[in-house]
């Protein structure tokens, strides 16, 4: 199955594009790192520059209908710029209007607060991110990872780095029951 990862041009966590991408990998899946602008992506290990990656397709000139699923990884700066792009935006929409599963970690969830589609979910995030899931009608929990099935997707959710473990083993169950019902 392809499984968009969608990243902004410069900020994501490495850790947290790289470890969920490999895991797909591993389980058979066809990861595509989807961004707003071709080219390459910047990925920070914190606030330190890592490694740069190859951008597979952009943002708008493909649909989201092409892949079973869809992973956001956090970062501070990833998520606040992907929340400002519209086709961004819409992409992860689009997800949710498919009944497509999604998967976001740390501050991913700030995409899904600007895509209004936390209203009625429960789900978790960095910290600092709870405020705004609260304001956006979600319900914020403190759990390794979340998977919420209320509404026509299921949505995976994690804290930080440190749960990667958790949240690559939750969405491969979830992105398999996909691939299964499909």
């Amino acid at each position: 199955m392809r499984i968009a990862f969608l990243t902004a041009p410069e900020g994501v966590e490495q850790v947290e594009l790289t470890q969920p991408w490999q895991a797909a990998l591993k389980a058979g899946h066809a990861p595509v790192l989807i961004s707003t602008e071709s080219g390459e992506v910047q990925a920070f290990h914190h606030l330190d520059k890592a490694d740069r990656f190859t951008v597979d397709e952009v943002v708008g000139e493909v649909p989201a209908d092409s892949f079973g699923g869809l992973v956001l990884p956090g970062g501070v700066a990833n998520p606040d710029f992907l929340r400002m792009n519209g086709k961004a935006v819409a992409f992860v929409k689009e997800f949710f209007e498919l009944g497509r599963p999604v998967a976001a970690i740390c501050h991913a969830p700030w995409t899904l607060v600007e895509a209004d589609v936390v209203r009625g979910r429960e789900l978790t995030s960095w910290l600092s991110l709870r405020t705004d899931i609260r304001n956006a009608g979600g319900t914020w929990v403190d759990e390794q990872v979340k998977i919420c099935d209320h509404g026509p997707n299921k949505l995976v959710t994690s804290r930080k780095p440190g749960d990667l473990k958790a949240f690559c083993a939750a969405i491969l169950d979830v992105f398999a029951e996909e691939m299964t019902a499909r």
